[in-house]
């Protein structure tokens, strides 16, 4: 077990992570001693702690240089979890196409590299960039709204990022998206989560407003999230913590939006009584 703990937030996200409080009184019960600190403060001494936990540095797409180089420097000095591998690989929502790849089933995707055409589906579609966090820079528009979409690509495209173009699918408005939260590769809980994405604009703050709240996880759900996590633990092993949000297609079938393995909102307001005790035995035995 360890002894020292840093829990890793950014300054912009200060009281905005709804899980922080729950966690920290779960980690305060094991007698682990955490810290609060943000990712970019200069005066943290990393080495000075066993485990360094990204929790909250929702703010990581906007210095995303900086913050690569923050990890690998980081993970010299202590155990970074989840570990610069995972991080790296999470970070550009193309991993989508590996796990279509291993048979998981994913929303309809097409991924618009810079310098391509970006062609779009019929009726409602989401333009969103393969890096981001937080839903930021991510819009939905209608099928007479392609001139505002091929403006949004281009703003993109001139960002250097790639380009995703998804379907609005009809099941998100009414039921909303489903994250399936894992601990140390097991499933812990699920929630029920209804996004609010602009309609041809971009968020400007943080994350997008979400109403959120309770969800027991069916089979189906869970079958198809482990499905997701198997794939990565082969890829990657197995990370400490992990989010799977799932949708349903317009067949009715569930599959995966995206998968969260570095900063993901763990719901654990909307968990079981347990589920903080869960992850704070993951954060302190786990190998990261």
């Amino acid at each position: 077990m360890i002894e020292r703990l840093a829990w890793v937030t950014a300054r912009e996200a200060r009281g905005l992570d709804e899980d922080e409080s729950i966690a920290l009184t779960a980690l305060k019960r094991t007698g682990v001693a955490v810290d609060v600190v943000d990712w970019n403060d200069p005066g943290v001494a990393w080495s000075s702690y066993d485990r360094v936990v990204l929790r909250s540095a929702w703010d990581y797409p906007q210095h995303l240089p900086e913050f690569l180089n923050w990890v690998e420097d980081v993970d010299t000095v202590s155990e970074l979890v989840n570990p610069p591998a995972t991080v790296r690989w999470n970070l550009d929502k193309q991993y989508l196409a590996e796990l279509a790849e291993d048979g998981v089933s994913i929303t309809p995707t097409v991924f618009v590299h810079p310098g391509a055409t970006a062609r779009f589906p019929d009726g409602r579609f989401v333009v969103k960039p393969a890096v981001g966090a937080g839903s930021r820079d991510a819009a939905w528009y209608g099928p007479d709204e392609h001139h505002s979409a091929t403006a949004h690509v281009a703003r993109l495209h001139a960002a250097g990022l790639t380009v995703l173009i998804q379907p609005l699918l009809a099941s998100v408005a009414q039921d909303g998206e489903w994250p399936m939260v894992f601990f140390g590769g097991t499933f812990s809980h699920a929630a029920s989560k209804r996004v609010t994405l602009p309609r041809a604009g971009a968020v400007e703050a943080l994350f997008a407003a979400e109403a959120n709240a309770e969800h027991s996880a069916s089979p189906d759900q869970i079958s198809v999230a482990t499905k997701a996590l198997e794939s990565v633990a082969r890829r990657l092993g197995t990370p400490t913590y992990a989010r799977v949000d799932l949708v349903r297609d317009d067949n009715g079938r569930y599959c995966v939006l995206e998968v969260e393995l570095i900063e993901p909102s763990l719901f654990l307001p909307f968990a079981d009584a347990t589920a903080a005790d869960r992850f704070a035995e993951v954060l302190i035995h786990s190998p990261g």
